[in-house]
């Protein structure tokens, strides 16, 4: 889940034992993760969805992350189709073959939150769609690659928009990653557009929600009257993946695998 404005947090540097904590957060929501993707076929509503996460969630002991977050009314986010992120679950809501849903889902577990998210075809999909998953996919990893202690935050910023831009896609610019921790957003805010060698410097114990969302069309969203679900201008198909990962001195950790 993204918010325009996230909440700040002093704890940029995790300590080990807090890192241990996230780790078995994340390790916990990615099972969460994959029980959804698993879910996801023609036929089935994305209030089912969200019901087994739910359930899934609250039967290890932790709390669903979303599940009232400046209000919102459910635990995952089901963005489908030339929904960017934050669509709501609904038993009206039916997936059908060729669709696209971006699920993202979070926990919290241990006084820590995880987030992830991933995008899926329903059944099959047309070849420019299978392309934008697949570019999406692949920009979460050109990010993750450039994620290092000593770099700068431009760095992973440029690195997610040249690649994507690269394959004759767009990145979204009003929404984010973020720093994760104690609180769900906390600094720094991650733009998955920027100039390399600008912004923040990185080191080894910063905990990153890296989330690129690609357009298949131009840029730019809008707000649907919900006040939450965000769609494409053009209303183009749109991807959305996001790991919750963990620098250090070698390397980078993914916390949500």
């Amino acid at each position: 889940m993204i918010q325009v404005q996230p909440g700040r947090h002093a704890g940029l540097i995790k300590s080990d034992e807090e890192i241990e904590q996230m780790r078995v957060a994340g390790h916990e929501l990615a099972r969460v993760r994959e029980r959804l993707s698993e879910m996801v076929h023609p036929g089935v509503s994305t209030w089912d969805l969200d019901r087994v996460a739910r359930e899934s969630i609250e039967r290890i002991g932790a709390v669903p992350a979303f599940l009232g977050y400046h209000g919102y009314p459910a635990t995952i986010c089901s963005s489908i189709n030339e929904e960017v992120v934050h669509g709501i679950p609904s038993k009206n809501r039916i997936l059908a073959d060729g669709d696209l849903i971006s699920i993202d889902v979070g926990l919290v577990l241990g006084g820590f939150f995880s987030d992830t998210a991933l995008t899926l075809p329903v059944g099959r999909v047309a070849p420019e769609v299978e392309h934008l998953i697949a570019v999406t996919r692949r920009a979460l990893d050109v990010g993750i690659e450039a994620a290092r202690a000593g770099r700068r935050l431009g760095d992973v910023s440029s690195a997610i928009q040249e690649y994507v831009e690269g394959e004759n896609l767009s990145v979204v610019r009003e929404y984010t990653g973020h720093g994760i921790g104690r609180q769900m957003h906390e600094e720094p805010k991650i733009p998955n557009f920027g100039e390399a060698g600008k912004g923040l410097r990185l080191r080894p114990g910063m905990v990153l929600a890296l989330e690129p969302m690609v357009n298949l069309g131009v840029w730019n969203t809008e707000v649907m009257p919900d006040g939450w679900t965000v769609v494409t201008a053009d209303r183009k198909p749109s991807a959305h993946f996001e790991h919750t990962i963990s620098l250090t001195r070698d390397g980078v950790e993914i916390l949500t695998e």
